[in-house]
């Protein structure tokens, strides 16, 4: 009888064994093991200061570990230099605060990457970043510069410069902390659509209608711990710890 070779199974898209981080004396991130699968949606969610954010600027070194590995795509994550600027090419980022370059225009923003880091002539670059407005629905503030847009559609314009470089995987920071309300849900749209297209992502939120919505998965960190990890479903109508029946029981009475 023959037997056929395994197929292996591709790389997840994001891979942490045993991260450990300090700021000082604080223990912020113990021991995180986590694997990101292709296409999948991992919300964290937590208590404020429970290594969530520290966690996600981890993932494409933004904040250098202490010890431990982190590999995307199959790759180690680089300690410095070009080899992790490329690797970080690859991982899109989207923070709390919009971090768009002020003085451009939105095409501006969101073509520059494409162009100095992929290569791509200024016509196509600015074709692709078009395309890109539409898609998160601002292409007719292409021509505005970042103050003369609104807070939402600033991380609207955010979302599209990230997707620009045609990521593997995208994180996003606590995206509507710094949002006003109404502001809100027309950015948890466009991610809506980005996870029923398919796009890995790891999101850090507060809102928990977009983790029920979206994610195929939920983590609660707390204290630098991951305590729990289940689908949407099961870890809101039956968490497992004290520490994540005491959050939802604060958070959802609100």
């Amino acid at each position: 009888m023959v037997i056929a070779n395994p197929v292996e199974a591709p790389p997840c898209a994001a891979l942490l064994r045993n991260v450990e981080k300090h700021f000082g004396a604080l223990h912020v991130l113990k021991h995180i093991n986590l694997d990101v699968a292709r296409g999948e949606v991992v919300v964290v969610i937590g208590p404020s200061g429970s290594g969530k954010s520290t966690l996600i600027r981890a993932i494409n070194r933004l904040e250098p570990i202490d010890s431990g590995e982190i590999l995307i795509g199959g790759q180690p994550l680089p300690q410095e230099g070009k080899a992790l600027a490329r690797l970080r090419a690859d991982v899109g980022m989207v923070f709390q605060s919009f971090n768009l370059f002020a003085h451009k225009t939105i095409l501006h923003n969101v073509s520059l990457g494409p162009r100095k880091v992929r290569g791509l002539p200024k016509a196509q670059a600015e074709a692709k970043a078009m395309a890109l407005l539409r898609r998160v629905g601002v292409e007719d503030q292409a021509e505005k510069l970042p103050a003369q847009l609104s807070g939402g559609q600033q991380q609207r314009v955010a979302i599209a410069r990230a997707l620009a470089m045609e990521p593997k995987i995208m994180l996003f920071d606590e995206p509507t902390s710094a949002l006003d309300p109404e502001m809100i849900n027309e950015v948890l749209d466009v991610m809506v659509d980005l996870a029923k297209e398919g796009m890995t992502m790891v999101v850090v939120t507060h809102e928990m209608g977009f983790a029920r919505k979206a994610a195929d998965r939920v983590m609660f960190m707390a204290d630098g711990e991951i305590l729990e990890q289940a689908s949407p479903e099961e870890f809101f109508n039956n968490p497992q710890t004290d520490r994540a029946k005491d959050f939802l029981a604060k958070i959802l009475t609100h």
